[in-house]
């Protein structure tokens, strides 16, 4: 009788983003661990890269997300032989739009390194699937949402969340979970929240990025504006049920955050673009101008959340893994 084969050991190259930001790729882990693969994910850094290298063949396989993570994968395929899966999460035109052309240049080639000596590319955005289809076999996967972490948040969860907006006397609450960076667009969504003062809203924002310190400042000046920073992942979804209105406002169709506020029962405000063929029936499209955004809050309120619930219940991380778990068994 032939013995089962192990589980592979995985080291798992991820966005050196903090935790509470970036969780897709440690659920996707998490569930693979549940299925008895042991999954080391590490943040990729110079120093993260090197020890990876010193430690040459401990891994059965090298799991790299993009960008630094793919890329990082490359080098170690190179190096060590060591099997590599790309983890391709986000579109090149994301980073060309933000950055000068020669660095989207260069950055553009390096993927295109990756996926070319990967033993297989795993893409979330049909609009890659061309590019990385000329260097890769490549599977189309999906970002996803723990769901029933969302739609049913511990007590403790939704105690902790009400108590910081009781002591804020929020009464109506729109909420932003996600990077504090221009291209999701914060500069417009604090002067909405002006907006709708006296409508007797409070706009909540959770996260972490560069312009933290204008949302710490605009916290300060403006009562109806509430910063508690960055929180412990698993008290969002207590704020998520606490509030009344999820709000999103990268051009995106495969943004995280509008499945978890789904999942958590919110309507959703949405910026309109590229999300609209995604998502259209399922939220309140805005255009990205404060008066917009605020007008667009206001009639979400009055909104029924079940479609998009249901939506964002198809996109559940176990579902997603198992795409994970049977490419890297087939590449090992």
């Amino acid at each position: 009788m032939t013995a089962a084969r192990a589980p592979p050991t995985v080291l798992w190259l991820t966005p050196d983003k903090p935790a509470d930001i970036s969780v897709g790729r440690r659920r996707i882990a998490d569930h693979l661990a549940n299925e008895g693969f042991a999954v080391t994910v590490r943040g990729t850094t110079p120093k993260t890269v090197l020890r990876s290298l010193r430690e040459g063949g401990r891994y059965d396989i090298v799991v790299g997300t993009t960008r630094a993570g793919a890329i990082a994968g490359a080098v170690l395929k190179l190096a060590t032989g060591t099997p590599l899966v790309v983890d391709h999460v986000d579109p090149i035109r994301q980073f060309e739009e933000n950055n000068p052309r020669w660095l989207a240049e260069i950055v553009r080639r390096l993927e295109n390194a990756a996926f070319r000596v990967s033993d297989h590319t795993l893409y979330v955005y049909a609009e890659e699937r061309e590019r990385v289809g000329r260097f890769a076999a490549a599977t189309k996967t999906d970002l996803g949402v723990e769901f029933d972490r969302f739609a049913n948040p511990s007590p403790e969860a939704l105690s902790r969340a009400e108590s910081t907006l009781d002591a804020h006397g929020a009464e109506r609450v729109a909420i932003y979970v996600g990077g504090l960076e221009p291209i999701y667009r914060i500069r417009e969504l604090l002067a909405a929240a002006r907006e709708l003062a006296d409508d007797e809203w409070t706009l909540v924002v959770l996260g972490a990025g560069s312009l933290s310190d204008l949302v710490e400042r605009t916290a300060a000046a403006h009562e109806n504006v509430v910063f508690p920073g960055t929180v412990p992942h698993e008290d969002v979804p207590g704020y998520l049920r606490a509030a009344d209105v999820g709000v999103c406002l990268v051009d995106d169709p495969h943004t995280l955050k509008v499945l978890e506020y789904g999942a958590a029962g919110l309507p959703t405000v949405q910026v309109r673009g590229r999300a609209e063929d995604r998502f259209d029936g399922l939220v309140e499209f805005c255009d990205a101008t404060p008066t917009g955004i605020a007008r667009a809050v206001e009639r979400a309120a009055g909104t029924d959340p079940e479609p998009l619930r249901s939506f964002a219940r198809g996109f559940e991380w176990s579902n997603i893994a198992e795409t994970y778990k049977k490419v890297i068994t087939t590449v090992k």
